[in-house]
């Protein structure tokens, strides 16, 4: 198994389209095996399903997520954890455990006052910049 985490400053980074890290996670028999922090060299948005794909991801932990990035991960038959805050080395290990808090139905609209903010991301949080593209 390969999970990646949206990444930025040892947390969970709060808007998938704009990641510019992300924290890759190789595991076997549910244990940790290797971990490296990777540059998306300026993907974005749906372009990032296909990246993350080229690594072999078939697990993403994130934050906010727009419907078309969501529908790109889908296609490229990556699960997808949403609506996830904190550290990302503890939202592996409680994913691991099977007691990660997240959110099936995160969208991101920007219609809320934060960033991430029952399951939607607000306006000017994170790199996120309110202009509609969310994702």
């Amino acid at each position: 198994m390969k999970i990646a985490v949206t990444f930025e400053n040892g947390s969970v980074f709060q808007h998938f389209g704009h990641t510019e890290q992300f924290k890759v996670y190789d595991v076997s028999d549910g244990q940790i095996i290797k971990e490296e922090v990777v540059n998306t060299n300026g993907s974005g948005h749906g372009a990032l399903a296909g990246f993350l794909s080229d690594l072999g991801v078939d697990t993403l932990i994130c934050g906010g997520i727009g419907f078309g990035a969501k529908s790109a991960l889908e296609e490229a038959k990556i699960r997808l954890y949403g609506g996830v805050a904190g550290d990302a080395d503890d939202a592996v290990k409680a994913f691991l455990e099977g007691n990660l808090v997240y959110h099936p139905d995160v969208s991101c609209s920007h219609h809320g006052s934060g960033h991430y903010e029952e399951g939607r991301c607000g306006e000017n949080k994170q790199g996120c910049g309110g202009n509609g593209h969310c994702g």
